[in-house]
């Protein structure tokens, strides 16, 4: 099932700075970002790919069904980011104006890898 995780950040009196490397569960493959969203996205979930939602900037909401347990979770801190096994199904929704989604996946694009079917 997806699960939060906290980023390490450092804060001084320049800005903040927020880890990723050494944190994700898995080799990074592929990333990509969504933004300028205007309906629901993703619908799916994968036959192998993991993925990390991380939000950018303002927020977004995640749902997740893994067949067992359905959850949706309030993406909207640039140091929690949401790992997604392969099974959960899941979509994102309620972009607020100006979000960025970074999704980070632990596998290139493959379409025979989606599975497009709900629980």
């Amino acid at each position: 099932m997806a699960y939060l995780i906290e980023l390490p950040t450092f804060q001084d009196e320049r800005g903040a700075l927020t880890v990723v490397e050494k944190i994700l569960p898995f080799e990074i493959k592929r990333f990509y970002y969504i933004y300028d969203v205007t309906s629901k996205r993703g619908g799916h979930r994968h036959r192998k790919t993991k993925q990390v939602l991380l939000c950018l900037g303002g927020s977004c909401e995640i749902y997740v069904n893994n067949g067992n347990v359905e959850h949706t979770y309030l993406l909207d801190s640039h140091n929690q980011c949401l790992f997604l096994e392969a099974e959960d199904w899941h979509t994102m929704d309620n972009f607020s104006k100006g979000a960025i989604l970074m999704v980070f996946a632990s596998e290139f694009y493959d379409v025979a890898d989606y599975i497009d079917e709900p629980y």
